[in-house]
């Protein structure tokens, strides 16, 4: 089993790139996995839109033990493994809160192109 928690992310989007480098600085302990979901297998990416949405338009986490968590509850589990943000997670915990931060985290999701525009994903060279 794998000691890492992968983040799939949109590598073509502005604001995720700005929010995955942000969070790389607090991953003290490398716990975080960030993949491009333009890397993610075709087989893959019918699986996740049979079993979730569309994995171009939220954020998913497979967590450490293979359970998927999408959109808000995908940025509460990464808060849940930076040791200085463990805090926000905590937080954001109780069921009202997840009421309210869901449809706020869907917002910003669904208009973050919109807003923050789109670059071309190069995949990078491996060497």
């Amino acid at each position: 089993m794998n000691n890492q928690v992968t983040v799939f992310y949109d590598a073509r989007c502005p604001l995720c790139q700005t929010v995955k480098k942000s969070l790389r600085v607090f991953d003290t302990y490398n716990q975080l996995r960030w993949v491009p979901v333009q890397e993610v297998r075709a087989s893959t990416r019918l699986k996740a839109r049979q079993l979730f949405a569309d994995m171009e338009k939220e954020i998913y986490v497979l967590t450490k033990d293979e359970r998927v968590r999408v959109g808000f509850a995908a940025i509460r589990d990464i808060l849940a493994h930076l040791p200085a943000l463990k805090w926000l997670a905590f937080l954001m915990q109780p069921r009202f809160i997840e009421a309210i931060g869901q449809p706020v985290y869907q917002f910003i999701s669904h208009r973050r192109h919109a807003w923050f525009g789109q670059t071309d994903y190069i995949r990078p060279v491996s060497v």
